[in-house]
C-alpha cells in the first residue's frame, strides 16, 4: 500500500495479536529488550515498504496495471490472514469477518484507494519513485485535516505547522524554482502527489471508521484491497489503460510487489506498531520515504536536484511535526504504497 501494502489506521485493531511478535533477547537493558523486536520488526516492514515504488517501475507496466495486479495478487493472501484474525488455533469460522456494516464500508475504503493507487503510479511516472513516495506522505498532513473537517477533531498546534512546511516542500519538488529538475513532468508529479495524499487520507479514514464497527485490521484491508481491484479494472478497462496480459518479468515485479511490500512489510507494521511508543513508531517509518530516495538513486538511477531534495527535508519535517505526538492518527505507511 502510498501502496496498498500499507496498514489500516492505527485506531483499528492489529491482524495480529500484539503477543505474537517475537521478542529478541539480546539486549537486557530495561525497557530496550521489551522495544528490540518490535523495533527491528517495524525497521523492516517500513524498509520492505520502501521498494513498492521501485518495484513499480521496475515491473515497466502502465501506473493501472501495476495498481491493478498487485491489488488482485494481494487479495487471498490477505483473505487467508483475515480467516485466522483473532481466531484461537484450531478453532472454526473466520473471526475476521465482522459486521456487515463495517464489511460494506470496506469496500468502499477499496475504491478510494484505487484513486490513490492509479494517482500514485502516475506520480511515480512523473517524477521518480523516490519523490513520489516522498509526496505520497502528505497523507499524514491530510487525515489531519480531513479528521478536523469530517469529526471535528481539532489538530495540535504542531500538527497545523506541519500543512505550510508540507506544502513548501511540494512547491520545492514540482522544480517550479529551478530549471533542470528531476522527473519526467515534476510539477505534474506534485499535483498527482496531493491528489494521492487527499485519496489516501479519504482510505485511511474509512478505514478507521471500519475499525470502530469492529471489523479486524486483515479482514478491512482484504476488502479494501478486493474493492480496489474492482474499481482499478472498472477504470482501466474503460479507458483502456489496462492490459490484462501475463509478462514476464514484467509481473515477477508485480508479484514481488503484492506479497512483498502489501502483504509481509503490512504484516510487520501491524504487529510491531502497537508494541512501540508513537514516536518511536512515526520516527521509524521515516525510514519508507528516505529509502525510497536512496533505492531511487542506486536502483534506478535517479538524481533529484538539491532544492528537490531540500523539499523531501521540508515534507518529512511536516510529517514528524503532524504525528509524532498523536498516537491515534495512522502512524504507518498505507497498505500498499
Amino acid at each position: 500500500m502510498t501502496d496498498a501494502s500499507s496498514p489500516g489506521p492505527a485506531a483499528s485493531p492489529p491482524a495480529v495479536s500484539p503477543e505474537a511478535a517475537p521478542v529478541t533477547t539480546a539486549v537486557t537493558t530495561p525497557g530496550a529488550t521489551s522495544r528490540l523486536g518490535p523495533t527491528v520488526m517495524a525497521l523492516a516492514g517500513a524498509l520492505g515498504i520502501a521498494f513498492s515504488a521501485i518495484f513499480v517501475r521496475l515491473s515497466g507496466t502502465s501506473p493501472e496495471t501495476a495498481a491493478f495486479f498487485r491489488c488482485a495478487y494481494a487479495a487471498p493472501a490477505l483473505f487467508w490472514l483475515a480467516a485466522r484474525e483473532g481466531r484461537p488455533a484450531g478453532a472454526a469460522g473466520a473471526a475476521g469477518a465482522g459486521p456487515a456494516a463495517a464489511r460494506r464500508l470496506a469496500w468502499l475504503a477499496g475504491l478510494a484507494l484505487a484513486g490513490d493507487l492509479v494517482l500514485w503510479h502516475h506520480a511515480i511516472d512523473a517524477v521518480g519513485a523516490g519523490l513520489a513516495t516522498v509526496l505520497g506522505n502528505l497523507q499524514v498532513v491530510g487525515v489531519t485535516l480531513g479528521t478536523w473537517l469530517a469529526l471535528g477533531e481539532r489538530p495540535s498546534t504542531r500538527a497545523l505547522a506541519a500543512i505550510p512546511l508540507a506544502l513548501a516542500g511540494v512547491v520545492l519538488i514540482s522544480g517550479v524554482l529551478e530549471q533542470g529538475a528531476y522527473g519526467a513532468d515534476p510539477a505534474r508529479g506534485g499535483l498527482l502527489g496531493i491528489a494521492t495524499a487527499v485519496a489516501y487520507s479519504l482510505y485511511l479514514i474509512l478505514l478507521r471508521r471500519v475499525g470502530q464497527h469492529g471489523l479486524g485490521a486483515a479482514g478491512s484491508l482484504a476488502r479494501a484491497t478486493a474493492g480496489s481491484a474492482a474499481g482499478i479494472a472498472a477504470y482501466g478497462l474503460l479507458t483502456g489503460t489496462l492490459d490484462l496480459a501475463f509478462r514476464w518479468p514484467a509481473h515477477g515485479w508485480l508479484l514481488a510487489l503484492a506479497l512483498g511490500p502489501q502483504v509481509v512489510a503490512w504484516l510487520l507494521i501491524t504487529v510491531s506498531l502497537p508494541r512501540l511508543p508513537a514516536a518511536v513508531g512515526s520516527l521509524l517509518l521515516l525510514v519508507q520515504p528516505v529509502g525510497s530516495v536512496v533505492l531511487g538513486r542506486l536502483i534506478l538511477d535517479e538524481h533529484p536536484s538539491l532544492l528537490q531534495l531540500g523539499g523531501v527535508a521540508l515534507i518529512l519535517a511536516g510529517v514528524v511535526l503532524a504525528s509524532v505526538k498523536r498516537p491515534s492518527a495512522p502512524r504507518h505507511p498505507a497498505a500498499g504504497r
